[in-house]
């Protein structure tokens, strides 16, 4: 049975409840998911899965929109998450990174590199949550014979995309879906997922699993 890693916790959103609707997503083709926000503890060393997502909001936390919250949730990237993602990569495995890992991991320039996008704080915003009309590329196993959706969720605008990002889904003119090989294995980016209202579309689940399988080299 595949296994899948989700890395999760942070601030503004329900990332126990994300988490869990992700995993029950992805055991419905059989991807077996351990939740977890110890990032730092679960890859202290390269886990035993084939695939590792990353539903979290872990960043410096500099400001004071979350200084409430800061003791808790503040992450720097410790050189061990560095390497063992890269590490991950680097022998095949797949990696999810889901709406809000655009924002994370703010002290490793890299990984905006390795997710293909990144949130930047004074640029990058998002309308209220609601009801958001999907559009579909053509071209990719993750979208192939799918077709355009409305989902509640916040559509993620104006992030800092990389040139050579194809996407796969957008709403209006923002990308929100892309898949791509990084340092030998493979990453797909879904901005969408703010609650759990995200995880209902069947479209987006379908979306979701295709993913998962295209990751796994499946």
């Amino acid at each position: 049975m595949p296994r899948n890693l989700i890395l999760s916790g942070g601030v503004a959103h329900d990332f126990p409840a994300t988490s869990a609707a992700l995993a029950g997503v992805l055991a419905e083709i059989g991807i077996e998911s351990e939740i977890t926000e110890d990032i730092a503890g679960a890859l202290a060393e390269p886990p035993p899965v084939g695939l590792i997502t990353v539903n979290a909001f872990r960043w410096r936390i500099d400001g004071d929109d979350f200084a409430e919250e800061r003791d808790r949730w503040r992450f720097e990237t410790p050189d061990s998450v560095r390497r063992t993602l890269l590490a991950h990569l680097a022998r095949g495995g797949g990696l999810l990174a889901v709406h809000t890992a655009s924002l994370c991991f703010d002290d490793w320039p890299e990984w905006a590199e390795i997710v293909g996008g990144a949130w930047r704080w004074g640029k990058s915003y998002h309308p209220p949550i609601g009801p958001a009309e999907v559009g579909l590329a053509g071209g990719h196993p993750i979208v192939d014979g799918l077709t355009g959706f409305e989902v509640t969720d916040e559509v993620y605008t104006d992030l800092d995309v990389l040139p050579d990002v194809e996407p796969l889904a957008y709403s209006g003119d923002q990308p929100l879906l892309w898949a791509r090989t990084v340092a030998g294995g493979r990453v797909v980016y879904d901005a969408l997922g703010h609650d759990t209202r995200s995880y209902e579309n069947p479209v987006r689940r379908a979306l979701l699993r295709r993913a998962a399988r295209w990751l796994l080299g499946n």
